[in-house]
Parts: structure tokens; sequence; C-alpha cells
């Protein structure tokens, strides 16, 4: 039995070679993240040439999501490359100092904006929450702070205000340099790093287009301002093809507490709006260094699958851990754990919704007829845009979604939708009769379905336009004609 959920594994020195990434894919990795917040441009070129070479391979069908930096903010370094912040003292965050100056007592910034934008009262997130600051004063240049809590503290770490409100750009020069490189690679998937609005999505799309790229994109939820505002997060989430809960910076924003909650909306509001959705950070971190998982992590990668998530991601456990295959494995056996149970194949997406588009209503009766007739085993999409295969897999079930296409970018792009494998097949190379008998044998030569199932197929009258899903056929595997 296959897993549903789709597992998205970064790259990195852990997993260079040819030989990890093989081990990745068998493991139950769907997609490969590259994450341009480390490396040159030359290095994303080459692992995305040896994973799409790996994939033709094994014959399969890999999406790359290329994972913009954006404008991280971060304290500049110290002198002696760390220090131990003390509880109740004074830590003042100066914009003018050397950027290597840093001492026990102050730090330089890479935020020139920074002592504008907070005030007396604000709290300051260092290091991903670890240390945090009470902000006391300001002046032109200094962000004067008490510390409430304590430890190490080492170079060009993460600044967060809590709550939100900081207005650094979602896009920095880097990425769009980056995605000129994104462009060049032909990546399936874009992560725009801390959209504040909309107008993020839409800019990082124009830019795309400009370098010559056309690809999905995903907005990554990691600002408090974008869940505090449920307008917001609705056109963020329109404006994207995907949607990523960066629960990282997000849960240090709004803070851990908050973060169950607005995970959980925005899941079910990424659905509801027919996006993809992906959940992010720390979900098999102990995985790092140990060879299984902890109980809270395997409840936290079943609690998501259960809300809906159509992927799950590992971010350093597969980039430089010492598990990378086992994290995947592990993260796979708990995917299929959580999908069997009933939560996870009962649905009510739209189902008081009127339908404008006749291809998302064929999808939409497509899943209600698989869920209530008996026998069916598979749902084949024949699709050219993969939007006919996106929408089915809107729909809780337990039945697997064929996406047939003649589309290499289809068939990687489908890699990421919850319930969906790709097999290439061209429709329009047949004879019309012919279509649905060989689109069934594909299936029953692969092993998937056998004599006397039940297989519902969408296509168009038109093979091969976009958009041209109209037709639902229930048809009996051995009585296809």
């Amino acid at each position: 039995m296959k897993k549903r959920t789709k597992i998205v594994a970064t790259l990195g020195p852990a997993t260079d070679s040819r030989e990890s990434i093989k081990s990745l894919i068998d493991a139950g990795a769907n997609v490969f993240r590259l994450n341009f917040s480390h490396g040159e441009a030359s290095d994303h070129i080459a692992r995305a040439e040896r994973i799409r070479d790996i994939a033709r391979e094994l014959d399969t069908y890999i999406a790359i999501l290329g994972d913009l930096q954006g404008p991280k903010i971060r304290i500049a370094r110290f002198a002696n490359d760390k220090i131990e912040l003390d509880v109740n003292q004074t830590f003042t965050i100066d914009i003018k100092l050397q950027s290597d100056a840093g001492n026990k007592n102050t730090v330089g910034t890479s935020y020139k904006s920074l002592s504008q934008e907070v005030k007396a009262g604000d709290q300051l997130m260092l290091d991903d929450g670890r240390i945090q600051l009470k902000v006391i004063d300001t002046n032109a240049s200094q962000v004067i702070t008490k510390v409430i809590v304590g430890g190490e503290l080492s170079n060009n770490k993460g600044i967060n205000l809590r709550g939100g409100g900081l207005s650094a750009p979602a896009l920095t020069d880097k990425d769009k340099e980056d995605i000129k490189t994104a462009a060049k690679i032909g990546i399936d998937y874009l992560a725009v790093s801390f959209p504040r609005s909309a107008e993020d999505i839409h800019q990082a799309r124009q830019l795309l287009k400009d370098a010559g790229g056309e690809c999905a994109l995903v907005a990554k939820i990691e600002r408090a301002e974008t869940v505090n505002d449920h307008t917001i997060l609705d056109k963020i989430i329109l404006a994207s093809d995907a949607v990523m809960v960066a629960r990282g910076d997000l849960g240090v924003e709004i803070g851990d507490a908050q973060l169950i909650g607005v995970q959980k909306h925005i899941i079910d509001r990424t659905r509801e709006l027919n996006r993809v959705v992906i959940t992010a950070t720390q979900m098999m971190e102990s995985m790092i260094h140990n060879p299984i998982p902890t109980r809270a992590e395997i409840f936290d990668v079943a609690n998501a699958i259960l809300d809906g998530t159509d992927a799950v991601m590992l971010s350093a456990e597969t980039a430089t851990g010492d598990n990378p295959a086992r994290t995947v494995e592990a993260m796979a056996n708990v995917c299929l754990g959580a999908e069997g149970q009933k939560l996870a194949k009962t649905s009510n997406h739209r189902i008081d919704i009127k339908f404008e588009l006749i291809d998302e209503a064929i999808a939409m009766a497509t899943m209600y007829t698989a869920n209530h007739l008996k026998g069916v085993k598979a749902i084949i999409s024949l699709t050219e845009s993969g939007s006919t295969a996106l929408w089915l897999s809107r729909i809780r079930s337990g039945i697997p979604v064929y996406a047939l296409s003649r589309s290499i970018k289809t068939l990687r792009k489908v890699a990421l939708y919850r319930g969906v494998e790709a097999i290439n097949f061209d429709p329009t190379a047949l004879a019309r009769h012919d279509v649905n008998r060989l689109a069934v044998e594909e299936l029953r030569a692969r092993g998937y379905v056998k004599d006397g199932d039940l297989v519902i197929i969408t296509k168009g009258d038109s093979m091969g336009a976009l958009g041209g899903t109209n037709a639902m056929k229930v048809v009996r595997v051995g009585e296809v004609n």
C-alpha cells in the first residue's frame, strides 16, 4: 500500500550524492527542497540535474521546490564568536556597531531600520526564540533591551518581533538573483519567504516570468500579521498555488501556544480554497542524530495528516542529519498509520458550494461517487494541466487518484498533491475509442487494479486542451471498450 501524504525532503551535505538521493526516493520522498539560503547557484543547478537524472532512471516523477531565503533579519557577529547573556542584564542592538565587534553588552544588526520599528515594551526573539529580550528604550541607532530569557548567543542569529510588524520587504536582492536560478533550473515549485500580502506573490511570479521561467508558487506563512487578519491570509492563499505552514518563524512571532490552532486554520482554509498545503519545521528533528523519532514527533506528523495537509517536510533531518533515509522511512510509516484512520477518509469539502467551473464540478461528482459506490478501486484523471487532479485531491478518500498526462511538467507538479500518483500517458496519440481501454490497461499492467474492479475516468472531449474536463465515466476492469 502506498502512502497518500507526500514527503518533502531538503537536500544538503548529508544527501548530495546520487546514492543518497536515490535512497530518499526509495524511502518515500516525493519532493526535494533546494534551500537557497545556502550554497551557490551552481550547487542548486547540479542538484536539480542529479534529481531529474535519478528520477528518469527510476521511472518516477519528483518535484523540485526552490526555497527563497527572504528577508531574514539577523544580529551581526561577536568578536569572540559567541557570548552568554544573563537574565535581567542590559543588552543593546546597535545598527552603527561594526559587524564583527559584538560583545556581552552589545551587537550590531543587518537590519538598519530596527530602532525605528520597535518601541519600549516590545519583545524581541533571537535564535528562534531561545533568547528573549524586552525593549526598554530606543534612539536613532540603538535598541536597548533587558534580557528576559538568557543563554548562549552566537553569530548571525535571527531576530523576530513578537506579534510581527517589521517591515522588511519579502523579496531581497539575493532572492531576485535566486529567482533567475530557479528559472534556469525549470523548477516545479518556488517558495516565497515572509510574504506580507498577495502583492509579494504577484511580484515573485512576475520576476519569474521576466526571467523566462514558470512554476507553481508556494507562500510561506511565517509573519504574525498574515495570520492575525484572515482577509490578508485568504488573499495570499488565492495568489499562490500552494502554502507552507512555516512553523519556525511563525511560532516565534505568535507564540507556540497559538501555533496549533493557527496551523489547523491554515490547512483548512488552504484546502477550502483549492490550494496545496505543506506543513514544515521540526517534524522529526530528534532524528537529526537519533535513529527513531519521539512519540511527540509521531503525533505531530500524524495530526497534520489528519488535519488534511498534502505534504510534510523535513529540513535539517535530511540536509545534515545522521539518518536521512531512515527519517524519510519513519515519516512514511507515520503517514500510512494516520491515513488508515477513518478521519483521514471522510470529507465535507465544498459540500454546500455551487461551482462555476465545469471541470471542478466533474471532479467533485467523481469523488462523491468514488466514496459512495462500492467496488471503486481507482480514479483516472486524464489531465493536461493537473487542475482536475488537484480538485480530486481536495476530497479526503482512501481511493488513489492516477493523473495520466503527456506533460512532464504536470507529472512533476502533481507529485505534491495528496493521494495523486503521476503516470506518463498521451491520449492525443491514440484513437478516441481506445483511450479509456488503454488508460485502464496502464493501471492493470502496473498491478493497481484487476478484472472486476470499478474505475472512474475523468476526461475532456478535446484531448490535450487545458481546462477541458467535462465527463466522468464508471467502467469495470476487463469490460472496458
